[in-house]
């Protein structure tokens, strides 16, 4: 009787323990992988090489960290004594950046990788493998991912011009941090029975740039692999391979790339040539100076307007020049020469950069070029959207980055609540040492396309020009009314030292005819407003209207339908609040381009528009009207604004002051 009590006793036990000893263990197996158990920061996590090795790390340090430029170029303030030195062009050192934060496993060619290649392949697909994934990618292992890095595509079909039978032809590589594997140091393209030495370190990718165009014979990639990375010196270092790309069409490639020597397929008829492009160590574009008036008071602003670049070189339109070829280069030639003449502070792009319409179809190939001509003079450039930017596929949110990464180039994407891409201000400084705020340069983007009455259904695609909206105007003026300090007009630096400036101050103060105002502005975008066409103010001094330069040579370039822009916005922002002012607009010129052969300034409700007219032989014009670019030419440090054309002949058409001393009062 005791044993049976005594075994219904254990038995008990045992119903009870087994469950709660499950759940007591389980627990006691989470407290340790969670809370006890903390792995070590290898230095694999360190430097944040993630899926890479780490068994050799850093054995050199690596070259290009750090670079000394010419001004800080965000405060203009210098590092050292530089008395005497203007504050806009002192010297200072860059910030160091930071590599190892780079991806590796990314393609993003506009980031400055220090990091060189240790393996490139090719491989054709039948589909694009963008959207594919790893199907149709190289073979590897998760071993030889940890050693030389995992494959990158390129996403760019170098079989794009071959034929739509070719499908997609695609250029991976593998990057690497790790020390002890050899980079690549060189590239070659061959022909068949051509090769370059094994025992000098060349290789060549098994397979043809020409796999999938059955009309060419086969061509091959070579590259040469050097030193181990920990092995080089830092000028070895700073000359690797660290970026790959492809360039469509005869013209110049990405900033800081080269092309390789002969093209994977070459231009005939309407096939452009494709090349296989490449960067050597880090190529960081120069950038623009704070913009800033010189000691004598003087910004000139050139316009560019609708510029209608291609793939191609361009063809010649409605001109009588004679030869006339390669359009988009003979335009790039044109405006180097008028820069040379004018000397320009500031290029602004209108809009129409891209010709779209088909012919823009790689508009990476056609951003390559557009600014090159402003670039290798060193001159700083801001740019508009226009209708037809984004017409062949790529956003505007993607072309801004874009063109952020060319050199000297000043354009902003601009608040992303407000509709549109590229609204943005800028401004220009006095040369002295206050660096005062005295000229406001607004830039807008006046969209592409909206649905007009025969799409209103979406059945049809947009019909309709875009148009400035209510949340632009809402925009603008909460820029134009920003509490910033009033200053006395006309300016006047302040060229006292210390105690002194007082003394080099007090014209500012004591004349009557000084007044406390924001400084003037000007503002560009593509297409014109209603208010371009409408009845122009007329002279008080003559009696005839304000209406300079060509129209009515084409049609009207406004859209159907209007926010309101001209009347909510640019009628609302004026100089100053006080009675004194006299109700002044703050901006005194709207400029635009859009239509080609409308070249006119009007002034309407005291501010002037005026047209660009075109300054390309790839866009559209008319026989005997030739190319032209408008300058406006500021002085006064702001206060006085004139205007004038310069053609492709060199003639100096239509000068007029807009603003300032010599300009038509207001009525």
């Amino acid at each position: 009787m005791v044993s049976f009590t005594c075994f219904k006793f254990f038995r008990g036990v045992r119903s009870v323990c087994a469950p709660i000893t499950a759940v007591v263990g389980f627990s006691l197996m989470l407290t340790y992988i969670f809370i006890l158990y903390q792995p070590s920061r290898g230095p694999g996590i360190k430097q944040r090489m993630g899926w890479q090795s780490y068994e050799v790390v850093n054995l050199k340090a690596s070259a290009n960290t750090t670079s000394s430029t010419e001004g800080d170029l965000s405060t203009g303030q210098p590092s050292g004594d530089n008395s005497g030195v203007d504050w806009w062009n002192v010297t200072t050192e860059e910030e160091t950046v930071d590599y190892s934060s780079f991806p590796l496993d990314v393609w993003s060619p506009t980031l400055p990788h220090n990091t060189g290649f240790s393996q490139i392949a090719l491989s054709r697909c039948l589909m694009n493998p963008e959207t594919t994934g790893d199907l149709c990618g190289p073979d590897s292992t998760v071993e030889e991912d940890a050693i030389r890095g995992k494959w990158v595509l390129v996403p760019r079909n170098l079989n794009r011009e071959g034929g739509y039978l070719s499908r997609w032809l695609n250029i991976y590589y593998r990057r690497t941090r790790r020390q002890d594997i050899n980079l690549i140091i060189d590239l070659k393209i061959l022909a068949e029975k051509e090769s370059l030495p094994a025992e000098l370190g060349w290789h060549r990718v098994p397979t043809s740039l020409h796999e999938g165009v059955r009309q060419l014979p086969p061509l091959y990639l070579w590259y040469q692999t050097g030193k181990q990375g920990g092995q080089m010196s830092p000028e070895e270092r700073a000359n690797v391979i660290t970026e790959l790309d492809v360039l469509f069409g005869e013209d110049v490639p990405w900033y800081g790339f080269e092309k390789l020597e002969r093209p994977t397929i070459d231009e005939q008829g309407r096939v452009e040539a494709t090349w296989l492009t490449y960067r050597r160590g880090v190529k960081q574009p120069p950038k623009a100076p704070p913009l800033h008036f010189n000691h004598e008071g003087k910004f000139k602003i050139m316009q560019v307007a609708d510029l209608h670049f291609s793939v191609s070189q361009g063809v010649c339109r409605d001109t009588d020049r004679n030869p006339c070829e390669h359009s988009d280069n003979l335009t790039n030639t044109l405006i180097s020469h008028a820069i040379d003449e004018e000397k320009p502070d500031l290029i602004v792009f209108s809009g129409d950069q891209l010709n779209g319409q088909g012919t823009s179809w790689d508009p990476k190939s056609v951003l390559a070029k557009f600014s090159r001509a402003v670039a290798e003079k060193g001159v700083p450039w801001a740019a508009v959207f226009g209708n037809h930017d984004e017409e062949d596929g790529m956003p505007k949110e993607q072309q801004v980055l874009l063109m952020k990464s060319l050199p000297y180039n000043l354009v902003e994407r601009g608040p992303k609540d407000i509709h549109g891409v590229g609204n943005y201000v800028l401004k220009v400084y006095s040369p002295d040492a206050s660096k005062t705020h005295t000229l406001t340069l607004y830039f807008l983007d006046s969209g592409s396309y909206s649905r007009g009455w025969l799409d209103i259904f979406g059945f049809f695609n947009p019909t309709e020009y875009d148009y400035l909206r209510t949340s632009q105007i809402d925009w603008f003026l909460q820029e134009s009314g920003k509490p910033e300090p009033q200053i006395s007009r006309p300016f006047r630096p302040d060229d006292g030292k210390d105690l002194g400036h007082a003394w080099g101050r007090q014209e500012q103060i004591t004349p009557t005819t000084r007044k406390l105002a924001k400084p003037n502005a000007l503002m560009f975008f593509h297409m014109p407003l209603p208010e371009s066409y409408a009845k122009a103010d007329m002279n008080p001094l003559t009696g005839r209207p304000l209406d300079v330069g060509l129209s009515g040579l084409e049609n009207p370039g406004n859209a159907k339908n209007s926010d309101g822009f001209f009347e909510k916005g640019v009628l609302k922002a004026s100089e100053s609040a006080h009675v004194a002012s006299g109700n002044a607009h703050e901006v005194k010129v709207i400029a635009n381009g859009h239509c080609h052969v409308t070249e006119n300034c009007r002034r309407v409700s005291g501010v002037w528009l005026c047209f660009g007219g075109g300054g390309s032989y790839s866009g559209y014009g008319k026989v005997g009207f030739d190319r032209r670019f408008r300058v406006f030419d500021v002085s006064e440090y702001g206060e006085t604004i004139k205007t004038y054309k310069r053609t492709e002949k060199d003639e100096i058409v239509d000068q007029m002051t807009l603003a300032g001393e010599g300009a038509v009062p207001l009525s």
